[in-house]
């Protein structure tokens, strides 16, 4: 594989667009990138058992949608301080210690975006510090509940999905519980 051109057509706050022109063997394509930096994700668990959601709209799914709360990352900045940073700013809470979960490409057809989740627990309340444009309300739920809500398909955003997965067995609880 090998890139022939690469034009950046857009330059947004969030993301940029680019068009590679690309040779695989005898065979020559373009593809459209969306290019993004990454993005922190963060599953914060109370020692209650509960988990910190945010239940905010989304427009491009045209609805409100619960998730785990995440952001993206600055530049050069470690993803996990990106998780502990959103943590503050969306949840109002720090964390005592933070774990790594997983990470995963979003879609990787045509984004470059990758995701890191991580676990939150031994938290403290301290106090939001949400952007202007962040309009988002947070619900704590139970892990079981949540686990539920995956099964019915009311929880529908991936990285939520992903992370309450991938935590579930930390905690005694599976897909099937």
């Amino acid at each position: 594989m090998e890139t022939l051109s690469s034009e950046i057509i857009y330059k947004g706050k969030v993301f940029d667009i680019r068009i590679d022109e690309i040779r695989e063997g005898d065979v020559e394509y373009k593809r459209e990138i969306v290019v993004h930096g990454g993005s922190a994700v963060i599953l914060p668990m109370f020692d209650d058992g509960t988990v910190a959601l945010v239940r905010q709209y989304r427009h491009a799914a045209g609805k409100h949608m619960l998730e785990l709360a995440a952001g993206t990352l600055e530049a050069g900045e470690e993803p996990q301080i990106g998780a502990i940073r959103e943590l503050e700013e969306e949840i109002g809470v720090t964390a005592g210690k933070v774990e790594k979960l997983c990470e995963f490409y979003v879609s990787p057809g045509f984004l470059t975006e990758k995701m890191h989740v991580f676990l939150a627990t031994e938290l403290t309340e301290t106090k939001q510090n949400l952007e202007d444009d962040e309009i988002l309300t947070i619900e704590r739920l139970a892990f079981p509940t949540l686990l539920e809500m995956i099964r019915n398909g009311d929880i529908e955003d991936a990285k939520t999905i992903a992370g309450v997965m991938m935590a579930a067995p930390r905690f005694g609880y599976s897909l099937h519980s």
